[in-house]
């Protein structure tokens, strides 16, 4: 069966409201990871956030501090300014540098230390894992997280989608009736 010019254009109207709706709903989501990803994109390039990443007396591996010493020195630096964490999340060690960053799970702080001599080079807060967080949905949880990024991947499809048919179709109705 053909499908005349009125039927095209009642399915047009549906997928015009369809359209509008999601387009709405997303338009949020879509504007928070649009800035957030815009701070993570320039975040090397601003000391607010992220601190610039220090250099260290060897790039010797052989000459390194064990984890264990690493991790102490940098709980005592925390300790040491009367900040609120103790767990560490983890230790990035940078070879080319030769310092660990040490970063703490609460409050988004790290260390940065040098990874022969143990000097403390700096305790800074770290904007840019929250930033990240809140980028991802992860900020609620982990399952908020997979839930809103399928949800966005899903709707823009739909709003591919439905945009392309809100292109396509009046120009087939305009063609059927000409």
């Amino acid at each position: 069966m053909a499908k005349t010019p009125t039927s095209i254009a009642k399915s047009l109207r549906s997928y015009r409201q369809i359209h509008k709706v999601s387009g709405l709903v997303l338009a949020l989501f879509l504007i928070l990871s649009a800035v957030t990803g815009i701070f993570l994109a320039w975040k090397k390039n601003f000391d607010v956030l992220q601190p610039v990443t220090q250099t260290g007396e060897t790039l010797e591996m052989n000459d390194w501090q064990p984890v264990v010493q690493l991790s102490a020195k940098a709980l005592l630096a925390v300790d040491s300014l009367g900040l609120k964490t103790e767990n560490i999340d983890r230790i990035e060690y940078r070879p080319s540098k030769g310092i660990a960053k040490v970063i703490f799970d609460t409050g988004s702080w790290e260390v940065q230390i040098d990874a022969k001599t143990l000097e403390v080079f700096s305790v800074a807060k770290r904007h840019s894992d929250w930033i990240e967080k809140i980028h991802d949905g992860s900020i609620i949880s982990d399952l908020f997280k997979v839930i809103s990024m399928n949800f966005l991947g899903i709707g823009l499809l739909l709003l591919s989608f439905s945009g392309l048919w809100l292109w396509y179709g009046p120009r087939k109705i305009r063609k059927m009736k000409s």
